[in-house]
């Protein structure tokens, strides 16, 4: 008979059990600031296979997060991601590591995630820097998008593009709109199964519209198509 862990989702499943363990040893031997997901990226919707600790109250069955949907789409060309900065929506600032996980062929199916609750790390810090003349962690750091419903991950992630905080779809001119769309992609919004539909409504335009616009991104760096009609939806 076969071994199932020979076939390419069996050895992913393989690969996935033996790091459960790994999950919990690691959240135990940071404490409660701490937080370990293991996500299977041949599931998007639910790719949270195991979670220890609970800093971006994530839990098992859960949605990638922004940083997964990255991942996925640069797909076996994406890296390891190590200790990056960042905050949640409220505010917590999150330490992290990103550890994609390959099967014997090279290809990336999923990833080992660590992230740390530096939020009082950084009010030390900050006090200290004071009383020293110095400067704690940059106010400026990219708020990421994390969530359990891969529907408010995307939502999450439109809302949050400077060219949609600051104007509606009806004032972004053409280029505008294409490099929202270009945007988007590049941040794998659209490696998500139906979120070029989502992403629409979003916007307030039609799905033909969008699939236009995120063609027309697409090709930018070739000849113009030109409009498409009920494009500007």
């Amino acid at each position: 008979m076969t071994d199932e862990r020979r076939t390419p989702d069996g050895e992913r499943d393989a690969i996935l059990a033996a790091l459960i363990p790994v999950v919990h040893g690691i959240a135990a031997t940071f404490g409660p600031v701490c937080e370990v997901v293991l996500h299977d990226y041949r599931r998007p919707e639910r790719s949270v296979v195991a979670v220890a600790g609970s800093v971006t109250g994530r839990r098992a069955g859960g949605a990638m997060s922004e940083i997964g949907m990255r991942v996925l789409a640069r797909g076996d060309e994406a890296a390891d991601e190590l200790n990056y900065l960042t905050r949640t929506g409220n505010g917590t600032l999150v330490k992290s590591s990103t550890m994609v996980l390959r099967d014997s062929t090279g290809a990336v199916f999923g990833a080992l995630c660590v992230n740390l609750d530096v939020t009082a790390v950084d009010r030390a810090q900050a006090l200290l820097g004071a009383l020293a003349g110095g400067a704690g962690a940059p106010a400026d750091l990219p708020t990421t998008a994390f969530g359990n419903d891969i529907d408010a991950v995307v939502d999450a992630i439109v809302d949050a593009h400077p060219l949609r905080r600051h104007k509606g779809w009806a004032e972004l001119d053409r280029a505008q709109r294409l490099e929202l769309f270009r945007s988007l992609d590049a941040r794998g919004v659209f490696a998500v199964r139906r979120a070029v539909e989502q992403v629409a409504a979003r916007l307030g335009i039609s799905r033909a519209s969008a699939y236009s616009y995120l063609s027309r991104a697409r090709a930018a760096a070739g000849p113009d198509p030109g409009p498409t009609e009920g494009a500007d939806t």
